[in-house]
């Protein structure tokens, strides 16, 4: 896994035990978890960005309006 051998992964997993404590694991493991869940979601339904710059969006919000109050 990634060129690393178990003791490697132990020295690690022992510096994250130090540095966040064990009662915080479960938190940032879930944490990593959900994030990584929101990502896979965004990509499968890939949301629609407005790219619309800002002046024409003011611009079509204000020809809007003045149709509505004609």
């Amino acid at each position: 896994m990634f060129g690393l051998s178990m003791q490697e992964l132990l020295v690690i997993l022992i510096i994250v035990v130090v540095l966040f404590g064990a009662s915080r694991l479960p938190q940032i493991g879930s944490g990593i978890g959900q994030a990584i869940r929101n990502f896979k979601k965004s990509v499968r339904e890939g949301e629609e960005i407005d790219v619309t710059p800002k002046g024409e969006k003011t611009k079509e919000r204000k020809e809007e309006i003045n149709k509505d109050s004609d």
